[in-house]
């Protein structure tokens, strides 16, 4: 393989992992730090790395490459995160070669680790109900929480799959929320409609991506920590749109 081959491929390797971890919710020094030991360990010395939560710039200081990578979805797959991470160690500790490293990147990218819907939807409920407790909520109110926490997630989760317009599913998921929790306090199968509300919307709350934009603003990445912060404000405001129109017109 040529020098030109060998650089093209380690770039591409490096781009991977990066966008694989940024789609995946991770911090940007994280990737940063990721994609530059690639390609230390790979005998790249000088390498160069800039990354926004929309796009991937990287540089191979000794060979003057230089490829971009768009970032055009993100989520949160914090095990994606960690399988990158490992892979990367693997690699500096030279169990697996540069190729090898690159399949394997491969094969995560197209078989994402995701729970089973019925598993994601149960664990929303159960965080609905145990987190309104924790609030200072009523046991009367906990199967009403957790019913209404589980139908919300999986109205959250039916219209980002299908429609997939941002911040639709957090508004419509809310609001459904805010809708059952007023019913069942109107028939009795509840006793507070704000606790059970609060517990009902945690399982939306952007927590990770608050977490990582302040974590960003605090590594000294302003543009992504900003941009991050913004987008999870968004979501968080969705969230409380969808609410208030129950207390507004209800």
């Amino acid at each position: 393989m040529s020098e030109q081959q060998q650089s093209s491929e380690l770039l591409d390797t490096c781009l991977m992992a990066g966008r694989i971890m940024i789609e995946s919710g991770s911090e940007m020094y994280r990737v940063e730090d990721t994609m530059n030991r690639i390609a230390q360990n790979a005998g790249e010395k000088q390498s160069i790395t800039f990354t926004t939560p929309t796009g991937i710039f990287m540089e191979l200081g000794d060979s003057g490459a230089v490829q971009i990578r768009q970032i055009t979805s993100r989520t949160i797959n914090l095990e994606k995160v960690e399988h990158v991470n490992a892979l990367s160690r693997e690699f500096a500790a030279q169990t697996i070669n540069l190729g090898q490293l690159h399949q394997r990147l491969a094969s995560l990218d197209r078989d994402v680790p995701f729970f089973p819907v019925w598993l994601q939807i149960i664990a929303a409920a159960l965080v609905s109900c145990t987190l309104m407790i924790i609030y200072g909520g009523y046991w009367q109110d906990f199967i009403s929480t957790a019913v209404i926490g589980a139908t919300g997630y999986a109205v959250f989760y039916w219209v980002r799959d299908r429609l997939n317009i941002s911040y639709l599913n957090e508004f419509l998921a809310a609001f459904t929320i805010g809708l059952l929790a007023l019913i069942a306090v109107r028939l009795h199968l509840g006793r507070s409609i704000d606790m059970i509300i609060i517990g009902g919307v945690m399982p939306l709350v952007p927590g990770v991506p608050i977490t990582n934009a302040v974590r960003d603003v605090l590594a000294g990445h302003l543009l992504s920590g900003i941009a991050r912060g913004m987008d999870a404000i968004f979501s968080v405001s969705a969230i409380g749109v969808g609410i208030a129109l129950i207390f507004r017109f209800f």
